[in-house]
């Protein structure tokens, strides 16, 4: 049976990891997750004394909340592999510092004597979610429920959900990598309000 012509084209959403302005790579959502919770904390002057109390200090904090469904089904019936694994680790590392950088700080400490290390910079991330939404984020929670092993217990279906503080204008500087995308996000929010009036 061939497909509808009239059906629509389905978008996958997305995690891209970037360097400066080039992506490195891209995790695509095998399925689109059906619900993505979103919470805007306004920030609100605090001067008691104004005349204007609704004065905005700066963009809200945004907080972003999905559930990603993985599954092997496709690869089990081609050969046998790793299920899921590189998948789920492609997600993990976007919350771990690089071995390298790691053992480095490591030498630093023991042999040369250096007290305290600088912070190691994780890399940026964008949630893609449709040509309007391309956004900085920083994870700070996932969960993994693995529902699912083959016969070597590689994970084959798993629940991985996803918690994301977006980073804007109170994060980022002009110039650092995830600024632009931030700043097409809020225009494009309010080109979509004008369409509203």
């Amino acid at each position: 049976m061939s497909p509808l012509s009239n059906a629509p084209s389905l978008n996958k959403g997305a995690i891209q990891v970037i360097e400066g302005s080039r992506p490195i790579y891209t995790i695509y959502f095998q399925y689109n997750p059906g619900k993505v919770s979103r919470s805007l904390k306004p920030r609100w002057q605090k001067d008691e004394k104004s005349i204007r109390p609704m004065r905005a200090e700066g963009v809200p904090d945004e907080t972003i909340k999905l559930e990603v469904e993985i599954d092997a089904a496709d690869q089990l019936e081609n050969a046998e592999g790793p299920g899921i694994y590189p998948q789920i680790s492609a997600l993990e590392v976007l919350v771990y510092p690089k071995v390298d950088d790691v053992t480095s700080t490591i030498l630093l400490l023991k042999k040369l004597g250096v007290m305290k290390v600088a912070s190691l910079e994780a890399p940026t991330v964008l949630l893609v979610w449709g040509k309007n939404r391309v956004i900085p984020v920083k994870l700070t929670d996932i969960s993994i429920s693995e529902e699912a092993h083959d016969k070597d217990l590689n994970p084959i279906r798993a629940k991985v959900s996803l918690n994301m503080q977006v980073l804007s204008y109170n994060d980022l500087f002009v110039g650092q990598p995830g600024f632009d995308q931030y700043k097409t996000y809020h225009q494009n929010k309010e080109k979509w309000a004008a369409k509203a009036r």
